[in-house]
C-alpha cells in the first residue's frame, strides 16, 4: 500500500479533510492524517509552528468513520506538517501528499497563497507526489474567490465532499503514474456528480473573480476592502470552466529558476565594488 498524508488548511475537524481520508482509505492507500488545530487558510507553504517549551504541539484525535486510521492535530501551517511528516514525524515518511478537500477554490494565481496547495508543493519539493484538491463553492453560477465563501450560509455537511472525493479517488493511478514532484491541482464544482460537466485540464486564470483593494489608510492602519472584477473570463481556464460547471485539473510544478538573459553581471559588480566605500 502507498504511504499518504492527508492534510489540509481548513484544519483537522473539517468535512472536507475527512471525506479525502476516508476516499484514500477506500483506494487502499496506507493513510495518516496530520493537519492543523486550527484554520491556516491562506498560509501557502509558510513553515511556521507554534511552540511549547521548543516543542511543536501534536495532539492525536480520532476522526469520524476512520477507525484505526491515525490522525494528528498540529499546531503548525499545512507546509510545516507536510515537512514534518517527510521526515518521519507521523511514521513512515508519505509517497503521496493529499491537501483538502478545501472549502473554497484554489484557482487561478492565487493558487500562490493556497495553504492547501502549498502542502502538495512542499511535499513535491520533498520528493512526493501531490494532490490538492478543492470544492468550489457557487454564487450566483460563478466560483467564489479563495475565501471569500466563507460568508455563504449554507451548511458545511450539505455540500458535495464526496463528489470531490470521488474524483480524487479516481485520480490517484494517475498521480502515482506521474514522475516524482508532480502536482495536480483539482477544483470540483459544488454539485452532484450527475451535475457535472466533466474533468478538464485548464490553465490558470490570471485574475479572479475579485481583487483586493485599499478602503481606507490612517494613522497606523490599512483597511482593505474586495471588488468585483468586470475581466472576461478565459477561455480554458479553470475559472473560467468551473463557471460552466466542469471541474478542472492543473499540473503544477515547483519554484524554478526563469530562463533570461543577464548581461554585464561583471561589470555591475565591479561597479559596486568601485562605490563600497573603503573600510
Amino acid at each position: 500500500m502507498t504511504r499518504t498524508l492527508i492534510t489540509n488548511d481548513d484544519g483537522i475537524d473539517a468535512p472536507g479533510l475527512h471525506r479525502l481520508a476516508l476516499a484514500a482509505v477506500k483506494a487502499g492507500m496506507d493513510v495518516v492524517v496530520a493537519a492543523p488545530a486550527r484554520e491556516a487558510s491562506g498560509a501557502s507553504a509558510s513553515l511556521t509552528a507554534v511552540e511549547d517549551n521548543r516543542r511543536v504541539v501534536v495532539s492525536e484525535r480520532q476522526l469520524p468513520d476512520l477507525n484505526g486510521i491515525s490522525a494528528y492535530a498540529v499546531a503548525g501551517s499545512p507546509g510545516f506538517i507536510t515537512l514534518i511528516a517527510t521526515r518521519g514525524a507521523f511514521g513512515e515518511p508519505p509517497v503521496l501528499v493529499l491537501s483538502g478537500i478545501n472549502r473554497g477554490a484554489n484557482a487561478g494565481y492565487a493558487v500562490l497563497h493556497s495553504g492547501t496547495v502549498g502542502a502538495a508543493l512542499t511535499g513535491a519539493a520533498n520528493g512526493c507526489r501531490g494532490l490538492a484538491v478543492s470544492l468550489d463553492l457557487l454564487a450566483g453560477g460563478r466560483p467564489l474567490p479563495v475565501g471569500a465563501a466563507v460568508s455563504e450560509g449554507r451548511a458545511d455537511e450539505s455540500r458535495n465532499w464526496d463528489a470531490a472525493a470521488a474524483l480524487a479517488a479516481r485520480l490517484l493511478p494517475m498521480l502515482e503514474q506521474s514522475p516524482s514532484a508532480t502536482v495536480l491541482n483539482v477544483n470540483v464544482p459544488d454539485l452532484p456528480t450527475a451535475e457535472i460537466r466533466g474533468l478538464r485540464r485548464a490553465t490558470l486564470s490570471r485574475f479572479g473573480q475579485v481583487q483586493m483593494a485599499i478602503a481606507e489608510m490612517g494613522a497606523g492602519f490599512v483597511r482593505t476592502t474586495i471588488d468585483e472584477t468586470d475581466a472576461e473570463l478565459e477561455a480554458d481556464s479553470d475559472i473560467a470552466l468551473l463557471a460552466e460547471r466542469y471541474a478542472t485539473i492543473t499540473p503544477l510544478c515547483l519554484v524554478s529558476e526563469a530562463a533570461i538573459d543577464l548581461p554585464g553581471l561583471a561589470d555591475i559588480f565591479a561597479d559596486a565594488r568601485e562605490a563600497t566605500p573603503a573600510p
